[in-house]
């Protein structure tokens, strides 16, 4: 998963919202936009921007996922950085030369791929921030999944020092804190049965670490994860790890 990034030039960036921030998770690409801009970058979203191909690239259906992510490439041309809120939809960014292993490689799918940053990524390695100036208004417990897609990335790392850095945070370890959460995208509607216990066995460990928050990069991972614990009668409190750096900034 080890793309070359571009460095970020000037304080202009492009947002990519996901389909999950549409959905789902509107607040998660809400406190992107907010928290860049408190660090004086200026967020711009490209209207006719669509989904990242990824559905469909882990379906099989190669010759889908190849257009929409030429559209995407497309959509994002130019030289300004790409933020994703979302692990998993700057992998498929990333890895957008898969997709070409039929023709010669495109130099716009390459370009994307160079300039997408998962926004916390993006925050700690981009603009180099280190800490974070915000706090809790009392103790809080953190449990932070780290989804797949990130691994082979300095977005698990960049999570966990901007988080541990903010004022009565505490990150709390829990068992097999490395291993799937079992949603895996069209994984988890193929093999539902194994998907769910695999998702269960996680928020077992999780819950026995007694957080206050769960927190992940990907979106996909806590749909699944607290969507099983709701169900199950265990709910959590959760959010998009990039709510939490806006969220306590508010704190006085």
């Amino acid at each position: 998963m080890s793309v070359t990034k571009q460095k970020p030039i000037g304080n202009r960036v492009l947002l990519m919202g996901t389909c999950l921030c549409d959905a789902f998770y509107d607040e998660a690409a809400k406190a992107t936009v907010e928290v860049l801009e408190h660090l004086g970058v200026a967020v711009e979203f490209p209207e006719n921007q669509t989904c990242c191909g990824q559905p469909a690239f882990n379906s099989g259906d190669w010759n889908a996922s190849r257009k929409v992510a030429r559209h995407t490439a497309d959509v994002f041309a130019g030289e300004l950085p790409v933020i994703v809120p979302s692990g998993s939809c700057a992998a498929m960014n990333f890895h957008g030369n898969l997709l070409q292993f039929e023709k010669a490689p495109e130099e716009r799918i390459d370009s994307l791929a160079r300039r997408t940053w998962e926004v916390m990524d993006f925050i700690r390695n981009g603009l180099g921030v280190k800490t974070w100036p915000g706090a809790f208004a009392e103790p809080t417990r953190i449990a932070f999944h780290r989804s797949c897609h990130t691994r082979g990335t300095n977005s698990g790392e960049a999570i966990v020092e901007l988080l541990g850095s903010i004022g009565n945070a505490e990150i709390v370890p829990f068992g097999q804190g490395e291993q799937c959460c079992g949603f895996g995208g069209t994984f988890s509607v193929t093999f539902p049965h194994i998907s769910g216990r695999m998702g269960t066995l996680k928020m077992d460990h999780i819950l026995d670490a007694k957080p206050d928050i769960l927190t992940s990069g990907d979106m996909s991972c806590l749909m699944h994860l607290t969507g099983l614990a709701r169900v199950q009668g265990r709910p959590i409190r959760h959010c998009h790890a990039i709510e939490i750096l806006r969220d306590t900034l508010l704190v006085k």
